[in-house]
């Protein structure tokens, strides 16, 4: 069964080790795409896997180069040590950001659960205030991220807007498609009006169509994120269009859980990643 699932997942998981990815990367890259790497796996807190989650993150911003990829990370903070303390969290985010600014790399924050956005925020700006080519997600599904984008925005942050992938409480969230696309549009507004160098994070057709119709009015440095092997129908016709696209690349064993949240996410995802796993394989 794992074997059947992983055939299904493959379309958007480049695989176990981290030459699939820098694999997958390269081939988004000759198709004139960016890419962002990503390593599964979250909540650690065994010494042993976190050191070889940094070591694995340096070898990746290292490798770009010599792969000919023109490339991001995205780390998510609780794989790097933040369930053991936001000390050890931050010293293992200054290692991976030393190296990738050797390679001149952009490195995103991946924003987790509701209860790591302060000390994710917090983390951030201690370490934008020493390496500009920094990035923070922020999740269009809870009801907080308005005032932390404002905050966010006046200190000059780069912002990879995103709808959430975590279940959290009424009280914090929004919980229907139709209320989380409203601020997610609230929210894209906002970046284009006041921000700038930011990721819009999305498959959803309308909101992408939204965007489109921004840049015109406001002229930013931005870039179309998307999951690797997801929307690749629409891909082209944005570069065409002049547009910076991004294949969010996730490799690892850990594939599983975090396909499973994916699903879980929005029930319109199941039947997006359908559909673009039938059209991959139409001959």
């Amino acid at each position: 069964m794992e074997k059947v699932l992983f055939r299904f997942a493959h379309q958007w998981i480049a695989g176990n080790t981290i030459y699939d990815a820098l694999d997958s990367a390269t081939f988004s890259y000759k198709n004139g795409r960016h890419a962002i790497i990503n390593k599964l796996g979250e909540y650690l807190t065994s010494e042993n896997e976190i050191r070889k989650t940094v070591r694995d993150y340096q070898k990746i911003v290292s490798s770009f180069r010599q792969w000919k990829v023109r490339g991001a990370i995205s780390v998510k903070p609780t794989q790097v040590g933040l369930s053991i303390s936001k000390k050890i969290c931050l010293k293992n985010l200054q290692k991976i950001i030393k190296s990738a600014a050797k390679s001149h790399i952009f490195v995103w924050i991946d924003m987790e659960s509701s209860d790591h956005t302060d000390q994710t925020i917090g983390i951030y700006y201690d370490l934008f205030a020493r390496y500009e080519r920094l990035g923070i997600a922020l999740q269009a599904n809870l009801k907080r991220t308005k005032n932390d984008m404002i905050d966010l925005i006046s200190h000059g942050a780069k912002i990879r807007l995103v709808k959430g992938a975590y279940n959290e409480k009424t009280a914090i969230s929004y919980k229907s498609k139709n209320d989380v696309d409203k601020n997610y549009l609230k929210l894209m507004k906002l970046l284009f009006k006041k921000g700038n160098e930011f990721g819009i994070a999305t498959h959803d057709l309308n909101m992408i169509e939204h965007s489109v119709k921004l840049s015109k009015r406001y002229e930013k440095k931005f870039e179309f994120q998307m999951l690797k092997g997801i929307r690749d129908e629409l891909k082209p016709d944005l570069l065409k269009k002049g547009f910076v696209v991004t294949d969010y690349i996730p490799y690892g064993t850990n594939w599983l859980p975090y396909s499973i949240r994916r699903l879980k996410e929005r029930k319109r995802n199941i039947l997006l990643l359908g559909s673009s796993f039938i059209q991959s394989h139409l001959v």
